[in-house]
């Protein structure tokens, strides 16, 4: 494998096990609905990288690296949605937890949605994949398709990473289930999504 492939991974899997958003919403959907939803919303936060290089190769991305209109619209937008998940967190804590419904297994694709909204309105991410991914990509070569397998390998990193890491916070979180710490999590990470939010929307680029 050639070196600046193996530059691009390395990068990659630094850039997996950095705590931010996305682990965030991993661990609220965990703690509120489970490993497996969780499991959900990571699929669409993974899905949200291929939306990202897609762009990137297509030059989409630069529009949010020169014009400061689009980027504060995403950016706005990016950190209302994180401090609505948030504020949904917080006062979820503060509700009973009752048995799985059907209806709520009839909104069993929503986690999808919540981490493929996270990924892809996180004006962060398209910036990182447009001055990433050129320095590891052959501009002679098929731009596009370089551009999808760096992320196909990024989203499988990310698959591994938060799986691994639903699976723990799910195990902690039947434990702090009995003695009644899980609501406190839910509140910590409902605060840690809303700071994210502020911090997002007052972020320069």
């Amino acid at each position: 494998m050639e070196p600046r492939i193996l530059a691009g991974l390395a990068v990659l899997a630094l850039l997996t096990i950095s705590p931010g958003a996305d682990m965030a919403l991993v661990a609220k959907i965990t703690l509120e609905r489970g490993r497996r939803a969780a499991l959900v919303a990571t699929l669409g936060i993974c899905s949200g990288l291929l939306v990202h290089a897609t762009a990137s190769a297509l030059g989409l991305s630069v529009i949010l690296a020169t014009s400061a209109d689009a980027f504060t619209i995403v950016k706005l937008a990016g950190a209302v949605y994180l401090a609505y998940l948030g504020v949904r967190s917080l006062r979820n804590s503060f509700r009973p937890h009752p048995a799985p419904d059907a209806a709520l297994r009839r909104r069993a694709a929503t986690p999808f949605f919540q981490g493929l909204l996270n990924n892809v309105l996180n004006p962060k991410v398209a910036i990182f994949y447009l001055t990433f991914l050129p320095q590891f990509i052959d501009p002679a070569g098929n731009v596009l398709g370089q551009s999808l397998l760096f992320a196909l390998a990024h989203a499988a990193m990310g698959i591994a990473w938060l799986a691994a890491y639903a699976y723990v916070l799910a195990r902690l979180s039947a434990f702090f289930a009995q003695h009644g710490v899980r609501a406190w999590l839910e509140r910590v990470t409902g605060a840690v999504l809303v700071a994210l939010g502020l911090r997002l929307a007052f972020e320069r680029r």
